[in-house]
């Protein structure tokens, strides 16, 4: 039996066999075994245990460079391979381990295969805020873990103003899911106020949204009863990451959207349990200023995107935007800077960006509009600007992009109208949304490449057409693309004057 929360915002699923009672409670607040409703848009990096194996990503992949023209091929070619839950080696197989039963873990009845990608959970914190000395890091595994600045990234700027939330985050080579809560208390100490943060590092994240319930019962377990640290600690043996040795050192894993391959455009999912899902939340929440943002996320521009708290949600903007910058064809954009998502960022990270030449994040704090030599996109609520001249005219909707805004409503009202009558759940929007964009850029190099390679290199008006751009509207994005992927073409459409 499947159930399913409307009480998170991530994932929420929990799988219990049939005709098998619900496990008894542990004795302190812990984790569920969740299954992850998951889909072949995984790592490829070195160490994560993906590979190219039948029914693996890599299916995927080949079946996108291949320009398959049936989108419903495509989309379930998407879906290839089983879904692998982090405690259960084989679908629907419950498997709960010490820190979820207070017992002795028991060994899976098969193994894993080897291209499931592996829980690397390197660190596992607290972090509160104390009335004196601000927001600290309380309690951590490892104890010598290199965690400064977690304690600002995972307790937003302002929260001070909400219940709950969540944040995910960079550190270093690491990325973060926290969970925050703020509990009231009858304390002069503490102002009145409980506030906690309970936090983990990985890696990649990929698969931070499997413990997203696990740390929003730790932070209220923090909040009711705090310093009882017996479920973290459990927790972090069971999952603490084994690093790949190097040289006769320990080295950390590259963060999933580092890939040498044509699989480093692709990202991972962080699905949700809102039934319209966070790309359906992008698609509306943005409406045709997407197409603006997909411009500048392919121009691999500095997004920044401003919002007050709660962030979780804003987070999933900054996955949004990454999903916009999707290209399969091999050897594209091998040259051009990484799109590195950051999620959230506060005053803490002004130094990083300042090396920073292609990112995209989101922060709670105003101050970063006046520091305009850190972005050149700017983003606060729907109103999308930047400060840069030479970009104004892509801010502009044209032709071409509201007909485009249009197909990927009117496939998504399909979509819809599949699931509720005909009750087809092989697709998703999320599916729908990653491959609308990707074959819109893959048909854009595609035709690039083709021209680049002719003998005369004359780019015309047709061509541009053919790539779904406006000749007129789109001149300026275009040139500006050229330039940043180094294509060699030669651009013979006519500008006319502006009266």
């Amino acid at each position: 039996m499947v159930e399913q929360s409307d009480r998170a915002p991530l994932l929420d699923w929990e799988e219990i066999p049939n005709g098998a009672p619900a496990p008894a409670p542990p004795p302190e607040r812990g984790y569920i075994s969740r299954g992850a409703n998951c889909r072949a848009l995984g790592s490829t990096a070195p160490g994560t245990g993906w590979s190219t194996s039948p029914g693996g990503p890599g299916a995927f992949l080949s079946a996108a460079v291949s320009g398959e023209a049936d989108s419903a091929a495509s989309t379930e070619t998407v879906r290839v391979g089983p879904c692998w839950d982090a405690h259960s080696p084989v679908k629907g197989e419950s498997r709960l381990t010490g820190w979820e039963t207070g017992g002795p873990e028991k060994e899976p009845a098969t193994s894993v295969p080897e291209w499931e990608e592996k829980d690397q959970i390197v660190a596992v914190f607290v972090v509160t805020f104390d009335t004196r000395s601000g927001n600290i890091v309380e309690w951590c595994l490892p104890q010598d873990a290199d965690l400064v600045g977690v304690e600002f990234k995972s307790m937003a700027s302002g929260s001070h103003r909400i219940s709950s939330d969540f944040i995910y985050f960079r550190k270093g080579s690491y990325f973060g899911l926290a969970c925050f809560a703020n509990m009231p208390v009858e304390s002069v100490l503490e102002r009145g106020a409980r506030m906690k943060s309970v936090g983990i590092l990985s890696p990649s994240y990929t698969l931070l949204y499997r413990y997203m319930h696990f740390l929003e019962n730790q932070v209220r377990h923090q909040l009711e009863s705090p310093g009882h640290y017996t479920q973290l600690e459990a927790f972090y043996e069971d999952k603490k990451g084994v690093l790949p040795i190097g040289n006769g050192a320990a080295t950390s894993l590259q963060p999933v959207h580092w890939l040498p391959s044509i699989n480093r455009c692709m990202h991972p999912e962080m699905k949700i349990t809102h039934p319209a899902g966070c790309m359906s939340q992008f698609i509306k929440f943005f409406g045709e200023q997407m197409i603006v943002l997909w411009k500048f996320a392919l121009l691999r521009k500095r997004i920044l995107i401003f919002s007050p708290p709660p962030v979780g949600v804003v987070c999933y903007r900054v996955y949004g935007c990454c999903c916009l910058a999707n290209v399969s064809l091999p050897g594209i954009g091998v040259s051009v800077p990484e799109f590195r998502p950051f999620f959230y960022i506060n005053v803490a990270d002004i130094e990083v960006l300042e090396n920073e030449v292609s990112y995209v994040a989101c922060t709670t704090e105003k101050i970063f509009e006046e520091k305009k030599g850190l972005y050149d996109v700017y983003v606060d609520n729907q109103n999308v600007r930047t400060h840069h001249e030479n970009l104004q005219p892509l801010l502009r909707i044209n032709g071409a992009d509201r007909d485009k805004y249009r197909k990927l409503s009117e496939q998504r009202q399909m979509l819809l109208y599949s699931q509720e009558v005909d009750r087809d759940c092989s697709s998703n929007e999320e599916d729908l949304f990653i491959l609308f964009f990707m074959e819109q850029n893959n048909r854009i190099f595609q035709i690039l490449s083709e021209v680049s390679a002719s003998q005369d290199k004359t780019l015309t008006e047709e061509h541009m057409r053919g790539m779904g751009l406006d000749p007129q509207g789109d001149r300026s994005f275009l040139i500006d693309l050229l330039e940043v992927y180094g294509i060699d073409v030669m651009l013979v459409i006519d500008n006319p004057c502006c009266p």
